[in-house]
C-alpha cells in the first residue's frame, strides 16, 4: 500500500469544502492515516516548494500556501499517489473535468483548493514535513476486504 501527501489548501478550508474532499477520499476506499489542520510557515512553503523556485508562480504559491489554515492528511491506499492525483484533477480549475476536486469546485488557475504529491519519491519527501513517524494511524480499516480483493498474493 502507497502513502501520499493531500494538502487542502486555504481557499478549500475557507470555502468549507474540507468535509467534502475528505468524503470523496473516503468513499474511494483511501484510508486517511494521518490529518491536521495547521498554518504552513514561510520557511515550510519554501522547503516544499524548493524546486519552483525561480519560477514566476515561485513567490505567488508561497503566499498563497501561508494566507490561512490547511488541512494536510496522509492518504494511504493502493497506487494512492497517481489514484489521489486523479481524484484532484488537472492543477487549473477551468481546464478540470467534471467529477473531479478541481473540476468540481475550482474556477481560478491560481487558487487550485487542493495540493497532491505528485510522486511516491516526492510524496515521501512531502509526508515527512507534516508527520513524525508516531502520528499515522496504523490499524488496517476493517472494511479492507470490502475495498481490494484480497484473496491472492496481490490486492486487486
Amino acid at each position: 500500500m502507497q502513502k501520499t501527501l493531500a494538502i487542502l489548501k486555504p481557499d478549500c478550508v475557507a470555502r468549507r469544502l474540507v468535509g467534502r474532499v475528505i468524503q470523496r477520499f473516503e468513499e474511494k476506499g483511501l484510508q486517511i492515516v494521518g490529518m491536521k489542520l495547521t498554518t504552513v510557515s514561510r520557511a515550510l512553503a519554501r522547503t516544499m516548494y524548493a524546486e519552483h523556485k525561480g519560477k514566476a508562480f515561485y513567490r505567488p504559491l508561497v503566499r498563497f500556501i501561508t494566507a490561512g489554515p490547511v488541512v494536510v492528511m496522509c492518504v494511504k491506499g493502493k497506487d494512492a499517489v497517481g489514484v489521489v492525483r486523479a481524484m484532484l484533477g488537472p492543477t487549473f480549475g477551468p481546464d478540470a473535468p467534471p467529477g473531479t476536486v478541481r473540476g468540481d469546485f475550482g474556477m481560478s488557475k491560481r487558487y487550485n483548493l487542493v495540493h497532491g504529491s505528485d510522486s511516491p519519491k516526492t510524496a515521501r519527501r512531502e509526508i515527512a514535513l507534516f508527520f513524525q513517524p508516531g502520528e499515522f494511524v496504523t490499524a488496517a480499516p476493517p472494511d479492507l476486504d470490502r475495498i481490494y480483493d484480497m484473496t491472492g498474493p496481490d490486492l486487486v
